[in-house]
């Protein structure tokens, strides 16, 4: 794994506060066996009205904003179900970072473990940030993990990211799964020292 310090994009606004997994990837889109094909799904019962099958006006169907990969949001994001496949469908849209008010644990931590960061502004600099962004699409933010800053135009503002998520993101240690397999040879050589094994 890389070490992730910097994520650098365009952004969109997703305005709301306690959006919900269930928002986020509609159940319907859940008949999977692997993450694959999430993509589509994601807010796909906001970006579609379901009377007319049409394309709504929501800020991810902007043409302006297609080339966005950070989010810009509320209060308790991802709250609701714990549905892994929320941030797997929003990392697999090609986003790389999210920044809102505040996160639902559980969505936070799987988040994380995609090397997709959660980072904290205050609803100020969000409120701001959104509106800046709203009129100049093209606008590249810049977060830096390590400086805990979001930069865009001439303007930087303060984020917050818990330290152990932070010091994971950095140093390229945040996936549990790949840090197991990494350290098989290890493992092997414990269990065969172990006479129970």
């Amino acid at each position: 794994m890389s070490a992730i310090t910097t994520i650098s994009g365009k952004a969109v606004a997703v305005a709301g506060n306690d959006i919900d997994t269930d928002r986020i990837i509609p159940a319907k889109f859940m008949k999977c066996v692997t993450f694959d094909d999430l993509a589509e799904g994601m807010f796909y019962d906001v970006k579609v009205d379901p009377n007319t099958d049409t394309i709504t006006d929501h800020p991810l169907n902007d043409p302006k904003h297609a080339e966005a990969s950070i989010i810009l949001t509320g209060e308790n994001f991802g709250c609701g179900s714990s549905r892994e496949h929320a941030p797997q469908s929003i990392f697999r849209n090609g986003f790389r970072a999210i920044i809102a008010e505040s996160f639902a644990e559980i969505f936070f931590g799987n988040s994380t473990t995609l090397g997709m960061p959660c980072v904290c502004a205050s609803r100020e600099d969000i409120f701001a940030l959104s509106a800046f962004v709203a009129e100049n699409p093209d606008t590249e933010l810049k977060i830096d993990l390590e400086a805990l800053t979001v930069t865009y135009g001439d303007t930087t503002i303060a984020i917050e990211i818990p330290a152990s998520a932070q010091k994971a993101l950095v140093s390229g240690r945040f996936d549990p799964l790949s840090e197991l397999i990494g350290n098989n040879a290890a493992i092997e050589k414990v269990a065969d020292a172990l006479p129970y094994v």
